[in-house]
This record gives C-alpha cells, sequence and structure tokens, in this order.
C-alpha cells in the first residue's frame, strides 16, 4: 500500500526536531553537526534570531496578498538585490525550479520580441542540474533526470563540461543562450574555472547570445563572494537564485539586466506566492546579512579553516577520500569508498553530509559555521571515515 506521503525520497531514518546554528537534534535527543544545510539553503544556520525576528514580525501583520498589488517587503529586497548585483529588475519565485522555467522563457521571448523567433535553443552541459520541472529536467537531459517523462521539452542542446570548443561549434542560427552553473552541485561540486567562465562570456557577446548563470546552489555568499560569478570578473545576463536567498523560507528569484528582461512585460508571467511579505521579509534579512563584506571576509577566513582540515582528512584516509574540491563553503570530498556508505557512516557519527554524483559528498554547511564547529566537524569525518575503512 502507498504511503500517505507520495514515496520519491530515499529518506535517511532520521526525524529532526530542533535547530540551532550549525546543529540540529533529533527527535531521540542525539545532535548532529549539518554540514548540509537542506542543501545549501540554511545559510544562517538554523534558527538565526535575526531571521526569526523578520519571520514573526511580518508574521504578525501580513502574510499574503498576491501581485495584483504592490508589496513593500518585495520592492525591499528587488532593491537589495539589484544595488548589489549586475541586475536592473528581479522576479521572485518560491523556488530555484521555477526560476529555471523563467530564465528559459526570458530568453526565448527576448529573441521573439527581437524579430528572431527562430532563436530558441539553449546551450547546456552534462553533469549539470536545473531543477525538476519540465525545463529543468530537458536542460539537464541526463537518463536519470529525463527517463520516463517523455516527450521532453525541446531546445537545449547538451554539451560536454569544459569543452569550449564544443560550445563554439554547437552555435547556429537556432541558438539563443547558454546556461550553466558557476560550481556543478549537485554535478560533484565541479567549479567552472573563471577563464572559463570569462570565454562564455566572450562567446556570448561575439555571437549577441544571452548567459544565464544558475546560482541557486552556489550563490548568496556559499563560494566566499556574494554570487560565484564575481570571481571571474564577468557579469550574466540573466541569473537564477534560490536556496540560501531565504535562509530556510521557500524563496527564490530571477535577476536580470534591462535589456534580456525586455520581453517580459505585463501578462508574460507570475507566480500566486512569489515574492510574498513573509518570504521577503526574511529574504530582506538575509542579504543584510551576506552582502556585508566583513561577513563575506569571515566566510572565506572559515572555508581555509575547513578545506586545511579536509585536506587533513584525505591524507589520512587515502582508501576512503581522493581529494578535495570546490570553492568557499561549498566544498566536495571526491570519495574512493561509495560515497552513500561515507553519508551513512556520517549518520552513525552524528555528522550531516550530502551525496552528489561523481562518487562525492558536498559540505555545504552554514556560513556561519564556528571554528568549533569546524574542529567538530574533523572529528566527526575522521571518525565516520574510520568506520569505512574498518568496515
Amino acid at each position: 500500500m502507498i504511503p500517505s506521503v507520495l514515496p520519491t525520497y530515499n529518506r535517511a531514518p532520521l526525524h529532526f526536531v530542533k535547530g540551532e546554528g550549525a546543529w540540529l537534534t533529533e527527535a531521540d535527543g542525539r545532535r548532529f553537526l549539518d554540514l548540509g544545510s537542506g542543501i545549501a539553503v540554511n545559510a544562517l544556520g538554523h534558527a538565526h534570531p535575526a531571521l526569526v525576528k523578520a519571520l514573526t514580525d511580518q508574521a504578525q501583520n501580513l502574510w499574503h496578498v498576491s501581485n495584483l498589488y504592490h508589496i513593500p517587503q518585495q520592492q525591499a529586497l528587488a532593491d537589495k538585490l539589484v544595488e548589489h548585483t549586475f541586475a536592473d529588475t528581479v522576479f521572485f519565485t518560491n523556488s530555484g525550479t521555477e526560476a529555471c522555467e523563467l530564465a528559459v522563457k526570458m530568453a526565448r521571448k527576448y529573441f521573439y520580441d527581437k524579430g528572431q523567433p527562430e532563436r530558441v535553443e539553449i546551450l547546456t552541459f552534462d553533469g549539470s542540474f536545473h531543477g525538476r520541472s519540465s525545463a529543468g529536467i530537458a536542460a539537464a537531459g541526463s537518463e536519470k533526470m529525463v527517463k520516463g517523462f517523455g516527450p521532453l521539452l525541446p531546445g537545449f542542446v547538451h554539451l560536454t563540461f569544459g569543452d569550449l570548443d564544443g560550445v563554439t561549434n554547437a552555435i547556429t542560427e537556432k541558438t539563443a543562450a547558454i546556461l550553466i552553473e558557476p560550481v556543478q552541485g549537485e554535478g560533484g561540486i565541479r567549479p567552472v574555472p573563471d577563464v572559463e567562465l570569462k570565454a562564455l562570456r566572450q562567446i556570448c557577446d561575439d555571437h549577441g547570445l544571452l548567459l544565464i548563470l544558475d546560482e541557486v546552489q552556489c550563490g548568496m555568499g556559499r563560494t566566499g563572494r556574494l554570487f560565484a560569478h564575481e570571481w571571474a570578473g564577468i557579469t550574466p545576463d540573466i541569473m537564477m537564485v534560490a536556496k540560501g536567498i531565504g535562509g530556510g523560507f521557500p524563496l527564490g528569484a530571477v535577476l536580470a539586466t534591462e535589456e534580456a528582461a525586455s520581453g517580459m512585460t505585463a501578462g508574460t508571467h507570475g507566480s500566486t506566492y512569489g515574492g510574498n511579505p513573509l518570504g521577503c521579509a526574511v529574504g530582506c534579512a538575509v542579504m543584510d546579512h551576506i552582502a556585508d563584506p566583513t561577513f563575506l571576509a569571515e566566510v572565506n577566513r572559515k572555508a581555509a579553516l575547513l578545506r586545511q582540515r579536509l585536506e587533513g582528512l584525505v591524507a589520512a584516509h587515502p582508501d576512503v577520500f581522493e581529494e578535495v574540491r570546490g570553492s568557499g563553503l561549498m566544498l566536495g570530498l571526491k570519495c574512493k569508498a561509495p560515497n552513500l556508505d561515507v553519508v551513512k557512516a556520517g549518520y552513525d557519527n552524528l555528522v550531516i553530509t550530502v551525496p552528489a554524483a561523481d562518487n562525492v559528498i558536498r559540505l555545504l554547511p552554514p556560513l556561519t559555521l564556528t571554528e568549533d564547529d569546524i574542529a567538530e566537524a574533523f572529528t566527526r569525518l575522521d571518525a565516520a571515515a574510520s568506520q569505512v575503512e574498518a568496515v
């Protein structure tokens, strides 16, 4: 008999009832060090006082009115994002998946309004993850994502990750945009080198294409800059954001230049909940913290400490781990042992990590991780690795 919750998840046998900072409390009282942050969502940790206050203050006044009316909290968050990024305009969604849907629509509508309706194809890359909607799975194109869900949304051309010549060769009169994650998350913590991001920006400029960046997982301070593309010194035309922007409250956004967004006029897109007062009040509090250069400097300092400890972990357990990869506090341990075995050993040793492709475990801790938390992370991961070795 099918359970009342649709069984689409392989859930761990854990039932968390409380969180504080980088720590989660299980129903049985055990305390777990959370190096997953709800898959890079709880950027400021669990129950951050500023987010709790923003949410409760707003909840006492107004929850929802719909986008038929002006929403002051939405305007305030949009203004903050425009102030701190390349963008001229922002559309708010509830998730990264919804952000992907709009990014695709926006790129295609741009060329339609420019009198080039044939330009609908978007170049994407293997190992990518852009959500589980029809556009998201079609963009990723992997068998795991698309099997059984055809016919797929057409208009995506799948290329080899890191093959710049392949990008140039794939461009035709139908090409509209390039869509890429500056750091692949689900794909195994694979950063795109700065030189390649610069090259993709130049290719788009040379061929009149739009550059769409998916910063759903790598954005909002995760790599030590507000957004990961800043390390390369380039800007996109359209950018997808979610996860960390809400600090745990469902929130997403599409950021765009005025030119790229020019086709999205009244009536071309909408959302019942997107940009609601509750979500945007929390999002404003998140931005006030993460956009602070002092906060980001601390992220980079702590990231260096954590990476140093992880390099030592790899050296101490060469039969379990192969390398450390990633940027900032978006790190991965490439495993020699099966990565799910390492994740499960982590549960036994009260530490949460997240599996990814390429036999990697992801470490996506809260950006507020303390030095004591880092020391404890090493201790618990070391114990988990020893457990895997013993088996």
